[in-house]
């Protein structure tokens, strides 16, 4: 049964480690059309972390979202450094949290598949609407925590999987 509106709107496709050519060329097509990315290097750089994308109703895409395991100092851990683009006719919508659930949701999946190669997700709020309408130190759903703010003086946040654990750190240079 449909819940009808906006929810409807959107087909996400799911494309963690196995992102089609047919996808890619139209998610390069959608990066360029919409001012996202402009160089090749970036785009074949940013390509093989898409996690999924939407698309609207006549199949165009309308939002993409990708991530990357890093180790952030403020954690030293690994995680998944998230991000998302959404086409500027949908950036009013739900869109962007829709595709940060089911994101999370999916790198979760993975990570517990896995072993754990990242205990969570890292996200950097860029979107000035968002960061004010999530001034919560804790959010319930998704369940990302405020870290506090990234050299760029933009707000983070982390979501840690269930179930993951910490990773041995590295001992440091010249201890030993």
């Amino acid at each position: 049964m449909s819940d009808g509106g906006e929810r409807d709107l959107f087909r996400f496709v799911e494309d963690w480690q196995a992102l089609q050519p047919a996808a890619a060329e139209a998610i390069r097509a959608f990066w360029l059309g919409e001012g996202a990315l402009a160089d090749e290097a970036g785009m074949e750089q940013r390509l093989p972390q898409v996690v999924m994308h939407a698309l609207d109703p006549e199949g165009r895409v309308a939002g993409v979202c990708t991530a990357v395991a890093i180790v952030p100092p403020r954690l030293g851990q690994p995680v998944y450094y998230w991000r998302t683009f959404v086409g500027a006719a949908w950036r009013s919508s739900s869109l962007v949290m829709r595709l940060l659930k089911r994101s999370a949701a999916l790198l979760e999946e993975h990570a517990r598949s896995n072993g754990y190669p990242c205990i969570g997700i890292l996200l950097e709020l860029e979107n000035a609407r968002f960061s004010v309408r999530g001034r919560a130190a804790a959010w319930y759903n998704p369940p990302f925590v405020y870290i506090g703010q990234s050299p760029r003086g933009l707000d983070l946040r982390v979501m840690y999987f269930k179930g993951a654990r910490l990773k041995a750190r590295a001992p440091a240079a010249g201890a030993g």
